[in-house]
């Protein structure tokens, strides 16, 4: 399903909810495409509707394994796959990371990373996003 997405967000923007998250705004905008209410959305995510809501509003994170189950349920083109896990991504207030099997390496850079990652400035920041980037 491919999504006029800046349009679709705008109309919303105007006559919308201003405490729905532009997540909430994305996966309200694909729903409403197929017709369907916040229940519908809810049983094909295997969630409750209160929970759906709690996600489209802020107040729970959206769960990672939701990315795959609304591409395939709606049959969602590369971009809105893109705009769903970057408004995701917005809301992600900690990041948990199993080290326990990792090598001693890896290890030790997630916890240099951790441990620097209150003072590190902004350039530093962006030059480590860039190099990781670069490996994907």
């Amino acid at each position: 399903m491919a999504l006029q997405y800046k349009y679709d967000i705008e109309i919303m923007l105007k006559g919308g909810r201003k405490t729905m998250t532009e997540l909430g705004k994305i996966l309200k905008i694909i729903r409403i495409k197929r017709g369907e209410i916040l229940k519908t959305m809810s049983e094909n995510l295997g969630v409750t509707a209160s929970y759906l809501s709690a996600v489209e509003n802020g107040k729970r994170p959206m769960p990672s394994e939701w990315l795959e189950k609304l591409e395939k349920e709606y049959s969602l083109d590369a971009e809105t796959m893109v705009n769903l896990q970057n408004a995701a991504d917005k809301l992600v207030k900690s990041i948990k990371l199993d080290i326990n099997k990792a090598s001693n390496e890896k290890r030790d850079a997630a916890l240099v990373f951790a441990r620097s990652f209150d003072s590190m400035d902004e350039k530093t920041a962006n030059d480590i996003k860039k190099m990781l980037l670069k490996g994907e």
